[in-house]
């Protein structure tokens, strides 16, 4: 993997979507030729009709507004909202609509799970908040916890190359002729701040493995401290060696994952895992103020990332994917601050004691569920790389 280092970036780090909406309303509101972005999900809730209401007050002053949103992720906004903002003159694509009923086909797991947004060219916004409220969960006074940036500088010309791509890819394969992109030449902003980043992607062609590398690298590199919050943690092999192998080290290594589950299956199988992980050093502490949606690292307190790839087979192996990738460490004491306030306020330790005297039938289910998954892998054809 070739990783395309760029300087000259100002990143501001935005926590859930208190942080990270109100950003992108402006941003919005404040364009001037040019919208992008592509979502998973696109909720008809308070948060969805805001930003559907910036997009169609922009549409209407004559900015370009494309909207790309994932067919299985976005199901609701196809029910609900995409007829509207197409009427306003909101470009809408949709990405591999749901057409069928058989949930284990390789081409239906293959999702749009990105999160990405660039205005003129001069903002973007990269990483894993969907636009859907925080507050999911009437019973938790605690928002979603979760992570983006906001960007300015060179990295613009990689991000806005990617979703270009992509679109165009879409509108092809859609037959939506009129939604081709017209010829533009590629451009690289200007530096205006001292952050050096890189842009990575997840797809089935060229890069299917940056991302999940780009983490194997940085656990490489690694001497004091890996904190790494992920919402559905599954790695495979070579992940949970590489892990072990710091530890071995003598690098401290702390894995935020979910407390309060909204995919039970894959949280017993994660679960299945943490014998291996705590008997190997790791530190393991679950999250039960809220749900759980980051996927972020830092490491030594230089090297960090922020995205929507989680570490488990589904986005390692099958989704597209957008990560960025950080060697700054005012950035990085930023984010690794966060995430020890989240661990004080929310964290509930598992020790490696409590979890052998755990009930035996909770370890027999847990491994259940993480075979269970494995065979939906195997079944969708990619059991070897897992």
């Amino acid at each position: 993997m070739s990783t395309t280092w760029l300087r000259g970036n100002v990143l501001t780090l935005l926590e859930n979507g208190t942080e990270f909406f109100p950003a992108l309303q402006a941003a919005i509101d404040n364009a001037r030729d040019e919208i992008l972005l592509e979502t998973y999900i696109f909720a008809h809730d308070d948060i969805g009709q805001t930003i559907a209401a910036a997009l169609t007050r922009a549409a209407a002053r004559g900015v370009t507004v494309r909207l790309l949103v994932d067919g299985f992720g976005g199901r609701e906004f196809v029910a609900t909202l995409l007829e509207p903002l197409s009427e306003a003159g909101v470009n809408v694509l949709i990405y591999r609509r749901e057409v069928g009923a058989l949930p284990l086909r390789r081409r239906r797991l293959r999702r749009l799970h990105r999160k990405l947004a660039v205005i003129d060219g001069r903002i973007a916004f990269v990483g894993g908040i969907n636009i859907i409220s925080d507050y999911e969960a009437p019973s938790l006074d605690a928002p979603r916890h979760d992570y983006a940036v906001r960007i300015e500088g060179p990295l613009l010309g990689p991000i806005h190359a990617g979703v270009r791509h992509v679109w165009e890819l879409v509108a092809w394969a859609s037959f939506r002729r009129r939604l081709r992109l017209p010829a533009s030449p590629s451009f690289m902003p200007q530096p205006c701040g001292d952050v050096e980043a890189a842009f990575l992607i997840r797809d089935n062609i060229r890069h299917r493995r940056d991302i999940e590398n780009a983490y194997l690298l940085g656990i490489a590199g690694a001497r004091r401290e890996i904190i790494l919050a992920n919402a559905y943690f599954l790695p495979g092999r070579r992940f949970r060696q590489a892990l072990l192998e710091a530890a071995r080290r003598g690098v401290q290594i702390t894995l935020l994952v979910q407390g309060l589950a909204d995919h039970p299956l894959q949280h017993r199988a994660t679960r299945a895992l943490y014998g291996q992980l705590l008997a190997g050093g790791l530190r393991i502490v679950e999250y039960h103020r809220s749900y759980l949606h980051a996927k972020v690292a830092v490491i030594d307190g230089r090297w960090a990332t922020v995205g929507s790839s989680n570490i488990d087979p589904f986005s390692l192996l099958l989704a597209r994917e957008a990560n960025v990738v950080v060697r700054d460490t005012g950035f990085a004491e930023r984010l690794r601050s966060r995430l020890t306030q989240a661990i004080r306020d929310g964290g509930q330790e598992i020790s490696a004691a409590s979890w052998q005297r755990g009930p035996r039938l909770q370890r027999l289910l847990n491994w259940a569920a993480y075979g269970l998954v494995r065979l939906m892998i195997g079944i969708a054809g990619y059991g070897n790389h897992h």
